[in-house]
This record gives C-alpha cells, sequence and structure tokens, in this order.
C-alpha cells in the first residue's frame, strides 16, 4: 500500500539521514519513478524532504525534524532491541512485519541512541534450542499461527505417543508457546485446553469458522500451570542416590537437572560423596538416565530401581563380552 510506503520512506530517511532515489527504490523493491513520486507526495504533505545534488546527493530530512508516529520512547525502543526473536518471527512467517517493526524502533531513538541499540543488538543474541539439538522444522506452524491471530477453528491429523498414534481433531487454537525450540499451540477442545506439539501435526485444514475465546484466559499463566501440572504428572517417585566425590566436583558438566541441583543443595560427606533424593519418572526410565553415569552414581532405594540397573548391566554385560 502507497501509505505505508510512504511512512517506510519517512523512517528510512529519518534513521539512515540521507538515501538516494535508487537506494529507496532497492530497499522497498520498488521503481525509481515510484521513489520520485513518493518523495513528492511526503513533500506536499509538509514532510520537509529535499534532495541534496551531487555525486554524494541524495534524499534528507530538514535537520532535527523527527517523526513520533512510533509512539514509543527513546528508553523503550532501545530496551525491545533485547528481546527481538528473529528466528521465532521467520518461523511465524513475520519477517517482513519484523524488518518494518525494527524500523520504527530505530526511528523512535535520537541519533545518539541508535549507535547504543545498534550495540544492543550486536552484543545480546537470544539462541532458543538446547544444546544438542536441531530447532524443530514445523511446516503447519505459520496455518496455526493465523489461526490463532484470526481466532478460527482448525482440523488437524495429529501424530501423539500413545495409540492410536494418529487422531484427528477440530481444535480452537488460543496461542502459541516457544518451548527450547519446540512450538506447541494451546487449543481449547471438547475435553478442555489441551497442549499439541506442532511438529506432530501431520496434516491441517484451515475452516472459516470463528470461535469465541475464553476472555479470562492468559497464555503466560496457562503456560505456568501446564509445567508445573506437567512436573507433577512426570514424577512418579523419588530414588536416594549416592553421587561420588569425582562426579560431584563437576556437576557443572552434567546435563541432567534434577541431580545438578539436588547435589547443589546438599552438604557432602567426609569422602567428598554426596547422598541425595531426586524425582524420577517411572523405574525403567530411571535407569536408562542413570545408568550412563556408571559408578559415579550408586542408587540405594528403591530397591526395585537397584535391580533394574543390575539387570541393565548384565545385559549389556553379556552382549558386550
Amino acid at each position: 500500500m502507497r501509505s505505508s510506503r510512504l511512512l517506510s520512506i519517512l523512517l528510512l530517511l529519518q534513521t539512515r539521514r540521507q538515501l538516494t532515489a535508487r537506494e529507496l527504490a532497492d530497499e522497498l523493491e520498488v521503481s525509481l519513478r515510484t521513489i520520485y513520486r513518493d518523495v513528492e507526495a511526503l513533500a506536499a504533505a509538509g514532510v520537509p524532504v529535499y534532495a541534496d545534488q551531487g555525486r554524494a546527493g541524495g534524499y534528507r530530512l530538514v535537520e532535527g525534524y523527527r517523526t513520533r508516529l512510533t509512539g514509543l520512547t527513546e528508553q523503550e525502543a532501545a530496551a525491545l532491541f533485547l528481546v527481538g526473536m528473529p528466528g521465532a518471527a521467520a518461523a511465524l512467517g513475520l519477517t517482513a512485519e519484523t524488518s518494518a517493526a525494527e524500523l520504527k524502533l530505530l526511528a523512535a531513538l535520537a541519533p545518539d541512541q541508535r549507535d547504543r541499540a545498534g550495540r544492543l543488538k550486536n552484543r545480546f543474541h537470544l539462541d532458543l534450542p538446547a544444546w544438542y539439538q536441531e530447532a524443530e522444522t514445523s511446516p503447519q506452524l505459520s496455518a496455526v499461527a493465523d489461526a490463532v491471530l484470526h481466532d478460527r477453528r482448525i482440523k488437524v491429523r495429529y501424530r501423539r505417543w500413545e495409540e492410536p498414534r494418529e487422531v484427528e481433531r477440530i481444535l480452537e487454537p488460543y496461542g502459541l508457546v516457544l518451548k527450547n525450540g519446540s512450538w506447541y499451540v494451546v487449543a481449547s477442545t471438547p475435553g478442555g485446553l489441551r497442549t499439541y506439539r506442532v511438529s506432530n501435526i501431520l496434516d491441517l485444514t484451515p475452516t472459516d469458522e470463528v470461535f469465541e475465546r475464553d476472555e479470562g484466559f492468559e497464555l503466560q499463566q496457562f503456560w505456568r500451570d501446564h509445567l508445573e501440572g506437567f512436573d507433577q504428572v512426570r514424577y512418579t517417585a523419588e530414588a536416594v542416590v549416592r553421587v561420588s566425590a569425582r562426579l560431584a566436583a563437576k556437576m557443572y558438566d552434567v546435563s541432567y537437572p534434577a541431580l545438578v541441583k539436588a547435589v547443589a543443595a546438599a552438604e557432602p560427606d567426609a569422602d567428598g560423596s554426596v547422598v541425595v533424593t531426586i524425582p524420577i519418572e517411572s523405574i525403567p526410565n530411571a535407569a536408562a538416565s542413570l545408568c550412563r553415569f556408571g559408578d559415579t552414581v550408586e542408587v540405594l532405594e528403591p530397591a526395585e530401581l537397584r535391580a533394574e540397573l543390575a539387570s541393565l548391566g548384565r545385559t549389556l554385560s553379556v552382549l558386550y563380552s
């Protein structure tokens, strides 16, 4: 739209001080003739834009002129550079909108503050996926995001962990959450609010059916409650383990949050070892997780977990003997 393009020209000139007609045309992907007409329209509307002639010339705004169309203070605009997520925006199909928003943020800053904003952008970066994991590819993400924004129902074919593995659902998507590189959609169903992993959506059919969301719903609060409830369901028992002094001394390298947290809060014995209690999901799961520590972690209780580890050890011994 022309109005959007005129605003972009104004903000570009305010941010970069001087640009040639060719640079503006390339930035906005339009012809030179279009730029000439747009600049004339800005001038006719009272914007103090003029052209410097010569080899180093270009379009400029009168010194000191600043638009306040963004409605942001300098401090607010500078702070927002710390929370940008270009990867997430691209996944949601909002790359162009993100670029436009960044331009408006820059335009809200005084010249001396733009340098500071640039330093913030180049010195702080948010990388969401955990180590040793790639961000998930979710082909249906942009369609889910569109349904979330417009309150429209979607029909999905979903792959879950229990039988039957593939099910069909009609969802009313309330919101999207990005967790460790994986996207989850919170949706209303006949059974209440549920959470679905977007990468597990095999097929998606948009509908024209608009739903009314619960006005009291708050995505952040729902997600906090969901995580708390998930941990309560996931951890079904506890185990008492002795961590050797050798492992306790390098817990900062261990990728086992529950064990790291427990050891950090415990007092070591005289020999440097630490006895702690940790939550576990199940006997087989705990055995698989703890066996990687070899003889540096000894399970003291429960007896069922000790037996499971002993059985696992015998199986491995037969396999590799």
